[in-house]
């Protein structure tokens, strides 16, 4: 997998952070990984962008350690501490709308990026998918942002994590459907995203052509 470090987001980090983060990414055994692991979480928690990226920081540098010393300290941490901040969701939902967004972007990414023989992880199915439907609730419709979060997530991960349960995929779109059906006083843009995701998935997790194109001239508009 041949990538510059540049291509992973992380100048927005002082120098000696983004150093830390190139080396992890290279000769993982000569860093302190829990530290690397704890900077990883706590930027995507604050930066949008680099939420989206982190995945793939997280395989690159859990594929490294695996090949150097068959260690797995990297990976063990990350998913403590994804499991630390999944505790605390609605408290942090509280507190800050956009880091709960920024972690549910997070976690998804490292769902998408970190598998095991090739098979989604197992510890990941169950918070990806609560965290789905805590995005599907009344409250959460009425924000964009969570509705926008909730809709790139599924357009991402929706056939992956459907493949490994499906059962909590149909819960999943029942409140979506409702929702759209029923819930007064949802903006017209969450409308149209809940619209565009009931038919992604109803398509086999494809739009046709003449969908695409309606859905994004809309949103473009």
């Amino acid at each position: 997998m041949e990538n510059t470090t540049d291509d992973y987001k992380i100048q927005s980090f002082d120098l000696d952070t983004q150093m830390l983060l190139k080396t992890a990414l290279k000769d993982p055994s000569s860093v302190n990984l829990v530290k690397v692991s704890n900077i990883i979480v706590d930027q995507s928690l604050k930066d949008q962008v680099f939420s989206k990226e982190a995945g793939r920081i997280c395989y690159t540098i859990v594929q490294a350690e695996a090949k150097q010393s068959n260690g797995s300290v990297f990976r063990r941490n990350m998913l403590n501490r994804l499991q630390q901040e999944f505790k605390n969701r609605e408290e942090m939902r509280g507190r800050s709308l956009q880091e709960w967004v920024c972690y549910v972007t997070f976690i998804c990414n490292v769902f998408d990026y970190l598998k095991v023989n090739n098979m989604p992880m197992v510890a990941l199915v169950h918070p990806v998918y609560d965290c789905l439907v805590r995005l599907a609730q009344p409250d959460a419709l009425m924000k964009e942002e969570e509705v926008d979060c909730l809709v790139l997530q599924l357009h991402r991960i929706g056939e992956q994590l459907e493949k490994v349960n499906s059962p909590r995929m149909d819960e999943l779109f029942f409140l979506l459907r409702d929702g759209f059906l029923l819930q007064e006083g949802l903006s017209s843009m969450a409308r149209l995203l809940l619209l565009e995701i009931l038919e992604f998935r109803a398509g086999g997790w494809l739009l046709s052509g003449t969908a695409h194109k309606y859905y994004y001239s809309e949103i473009a508009d």
